[in-house]
Parts: structure tokens; C-alpha cells; sequence
């Protein structure tokens, strides 16, 4: 009974990877394609390919999730936990790519372990939380923001001798590699964190006995999102690329090469599983307020902020909501 639930829980996590992959899609090419830097097709492409290799590069972030927010359950009971987590993530995804909002995955898989343990009767690591979720979830768009600012007008007084059609047609060549930097980090960060989730799967079905992310779990996890990224999420790359602010090759550079440094940081330094979302967003705001802060369209931006903040505690309680459905249904 038990191998059932681990492998049907196995089979929920790679759907919701696959569906970190399309709505974050936008994270890695939004840019990139607004500026005409790279055809959308070409885009989703290289993302996919760098997003597999990405998720190669380290587990730091996949231990975190598996161990550093909530206490493994034990069982049966505690795989409806996992399961109901995420299911939670998925419905909080899905909602907001139907109405286009660049909200956080990753914060609606950690807001739906939160959920779910709590719904359980189960325990929360309050500290792992706050220190590795809640810090850097507000850390990093200021980060991000302000190192994108000072990225933008060093870019903007070291060229401003060149003609802005040559500058533009230099950038546009960059920005193919900012892009992929941008989507080698998305994978880094993202898948990263659905091993996590597997591993806690194993580990309270009793099939590992450790947080250590086996071969298969890194392949799975990794091909999910690259598929899930290939599909592309439209909705949310128009909010990014062109509503925010209308984006030039420049502009757009930076905003790639502030990010992928902030996840690299994040991932590598202080293994915390941050946003990309709230990480390339907050950097596209950043370089926009270097035209005028009248440019950055305020009111989508705030929108946006909006969808952050709920997505934690949403999640949380839808997963809490699935949790208790499935636990009837199991009881019965």
C-alpha cells in the first residue's frame, strides 16, 4: 500500500514540476524574447536544455525542502501529507497562470508542506521557515531590484558614446547568453526543489533513509521541468516581457544577469530555495526605474505583489483542504 502511495506521490510531483516548468518558462525567455533577442520557439528550446542542466548542479536546495520546513511524518499518514502538499502547489499554479499572474512555485510547494503538516497535527521547522523561506523571500527582489538598478546605469554611462542601434544589436547577442544563464539558474532553484519533495516522500515511506537525492530522482525531476518549460507558459511571459515594462536589449541583459547571480548565490551559498519569479521580476523593475520610475507600469507590479503574498498562505490552505478530503477518504 504503501509503494503505491510513494509511487502515485512520485507521479503528482513530476506533474507539478512539469508545471513549474511551463508557468516559470517566462522567467528564463520573457526578456529575452520581448527584446526580439531570441525567436520564442529558439528560446523555449535553450531554456528546456539549460534548465536540464541546471538541475544537475547541486542538491543543497533539495535537502532544505525535504528536511528544513516541516518534520517528515511517518506512513501511510504521512504520505497523505506529501500528497496533499502537493496538490495544494498545483491548484495555487495553475490559478495563477490562468490569470497570468508571475506568482511563485516554490512558495506554493513550501506553502503547501506548511498546510498540510499543519493540518495533520504535525510539526513545522518555524525557524528553518523563516530563515531560509520568509528572509530570503524578502531579501532577494530587493536584492534583485536594486543590483539591477546599479547593473543598468553602469551599462548606460560605459556605452553611452555608442549608437543605440549599435547597442542594441550588441545586447541582443548577450542576452542569448543572459538567457541561458537565466534558465541554467531556473533549473538549479526549481527542480531542486520537487527532488526534495520525492526524497521526503522515500524517506517517510521507509524506502531511504536519507535526504541524499538518488541518480533516478535528479533525472526525473529535471526532464519534468525541461518538458514543462519546452510547453511555455504564454500568460505569464506577455505579464513579464511587455506589461511590467516595455523591455530594450540593454535593459533586458541586466535584468538576466542580476538574476541568474542572485539564484546562483542563493543556491550555491545559502541553499535557500528562493523564487525565480519574485528574482527576475523584481530585476525587470529594477532596470525599468533607470529610464524613469514613471516607466514601470506600477499597477501590474503591484498586482504581482499581490499574488506573492497570498501565494504562501493559499497554498497552504488549499493543501490543508486537500489534506482533509484525502484523510476521509483513506479513514473510510
Amino acid at each position: 500500500m504503501e509503494l503505491a502511495g510513494i509511487a502515485a506521490i512520485v507521479i503528482v510531483a513530476l506533474i507539478f514540476d512539469y508545471t513549474n516548468g511551463f508557468h516559470d518558462a517566462a522567467n528564463a525567455i520573457a526578456t529575452s524574447v520581448s527584446t526580439r533577442a531570441l525567436t520564442p520557439r529558439i528560446a523555449l528550446g535553450m531554456a528546456a536544455v539549460f534548465n536540464l542542466l541546471g538541475a544537475f548542479l547541486s542538491t543543497g536546495v533539495a535537502k532544505t525542502v525535504g528536511n528544513g520546513i516541516i518534520e517528515s511524518p511517518t506512513g501511510a499518514h504521512g504520505l497523505v501529507v506529501v500528497f496533499a502538499a502537493l496538490i495544494g502547489a498545483i491548484a495555487w499554479n495553475l490559478i495563477t497562470w490562468y490569470f497570468g499572474l508571475p506568482s511563485s512555485s516554490s512558495h506554493a510547494l513550501i506553502g503547501g508542506l506548511v498546510g498540510a503538516a499543519l493540518a495533520s497535527g504535525g510539526l513545522v521547522k518555524w525557524t528553518g521557515l523563516v530563515d531560509s523561506v520568509v528572509i530570503p523571500m524578502v531579501v532577494s527582489p530587493l536584492v534583485g531590484f536594486t543590483l539591477a538598478y546599479l547593473l543598468m546605469v553602469g551599462v548606460m554611462w560605459a556605452f553611452r558614446r555608442v549608437a543605440p542601434s549599435r547597442l542594441n544589436r550588441g545586447f541582443r547577442l548577450a542576452q542569448t547568453m543572459s538567457a541561458a544563464g537565466m534558465a541554467l539558474g531556473h533549473g538549479l532553484q526549481d527542480a531542486q526543489k520537487t527532488m526534495g519533495v520525492i526524497v521526503l516522500a522515500l524517506v517517510v515511506g521507509g524506502y531511504h533513509d536519507s535526504f541524499d537525492v538518488p541518480l533516478w530522482v535528479k533525472v526525473a525531476a529535471a526532464t519534468a521541468i525541461s518538458a514543462g518549460t519546452y510547453a511555455g507558459g504564454w500568460r505569464v511571459m506577455r505579464t513579464l516581457g511587455r506589461r511590467v515594462i516595455d523591455l530594450d536589449p540593454p535593459r533586458g541583459f541586466a535584468a538576466e544577469t542580476t538574476a541568474s547571480l542572485v539564484l546562483y548565490t542563493s543556491a550555491f551559498v545559502f541553499k535557500a530555495p528562493i523564487s525565480t519569479t519574485h528574482t527576475i521580476s523584481s530585476a525587470i523593475m529594477g532596470v525599468g526605474a533607470t529610464r524613469r520610475f514613471s516607466a514601470v507600469r506600477w499597477g501590474v507590479a503591484r498586482n504581482m505583489i499581490v499574488a506573492w503574498i497570498l501565494t504562501l498562505p493559499m497554498a497552504a490552505f488549499a493543501a490543508a483542504v486537500m489534506y482533509w478530503i484525502a484523510h476521509m477518504i483513506v479513514s473510510v
